[in-house]
């Protein structure tokens, strides 16, 4: 160091403004990303909520010898029951139906209930399908042929669409936009 002589500490401003840009970049590369990995990841998890409670319906209705049905959720939390649209991002009610009548009367055991979505994604099933039952030897009865469930989030983008896709055996297939029936 020479004497007398003052040294600074700090960036220059080229430095800052070559940081700025740096991290524009960075930003303008990462937020969509950021963006397509978490509505995928909210989609996949909508989608495989309703896919568990109906391989789960299916079972209890299996193990317990008596229909299992799954329907649109009524919204009324303190008597859960089957809503008559086809709307499923209103939530959906798994319960058991000893009178076969394809509803989840009062009374009848609820096995599980699921909240509507907090997102403005929709799901609307196929032929206005609202209910879907379980016999006791786990076949889907009473549906119009293979109804698909699709999953369309607000931006309506096909990457993001996903479809359930239920057969009259039981059978559930998660799809993509082009596979089936889902579109």
């Amino acid at each position: 160091m020479h004497p007398g002589v003052r040294y600074g500490s700090g960036f220059t401003v080229l430095e800052v403004m070559i940081v700025i840009a740096l991290v524009t970049i960075l930003m303008a590369i990462g937020i969509p990303s950021f963006q397509y990995v978490t509505t995928a990841n909210r989609v996949a998890a909508e989608v495989n909520g309703l896919i568990g409670d109906m391989q789960y319906a299916r079972a209890e209705a299996i193990k317990e010898g008596q229909t299992v049905v799954v329907c649109v959720f009524n919204g009324n939390a303190a008597t859960p029951g089957c809503a008559v649209n086809n709307s499923w991002q209103n939530g959906w009610v798994v319960c058991s139906d000893p009178a076969a009548d394809g509803t989840c009367d009062a009374g009848q055991p609820v096995y599980r209930v699921q909240n509507p979505f907090n997102s403005t994604d929709t799901f609307q099933a196929s032929s206005n399908t609202s209910t879907v039952t379980f016999n006791r030897e786990g076949f889907a009865v009473g549906l119009p042929g293979i109804i698909t469930i699709a999953l369309h989030n607000v931006t309506n983008v096909p990457a993001y669409t996903r479809c359930v896709a239920l057969s009259a055996v039981g059978t559930l297939q998660v799809q993509t936009v082009g596979v089936g029936n889902c579109t």
